[in-house]
């Protein structure tokens, strides 16, 4: 059985620049589901990473949890509920 693809974002503050390395190299890994990217420098030394997503739950899942296993990481995602599951 085929899953569904989803659209959704996910919010990733970086509380540690020194795990930006590994956040990207994550990202990397995952750019097949990536639609956009933005990130936005704080004053206070955390930034902030917005992406736009459309993969499957499981991909997108990949993503935030590999990405939540970093130190000094937060993630949290949003998806959308496909018009025709309704």
């Amino acid at each position: 059985m085929l899953m569904e693809k989803r659209v959704g974002t996910a919010l990733i503050q970086v509380e540690h620049r020194d795990v930006a390395h590994q956040l990207n190299e994550i990202i990397s890994n995952h750019s097949h589901i990536i639609l956009g990217r933005q990130g936005l420098p704080r004053s206070n030394g955390q930034s902030i990473i917005s992406l736009v997503l459309e993969g499957t739950t499981d991909e997108i899942g990949s993503l935030t949890g590999q990405l939540g296993r970093l130190k000094g990481i937060q993630v949290k995602s949003v998806l959308l509920k496909n018009k025709n599951d309704e």
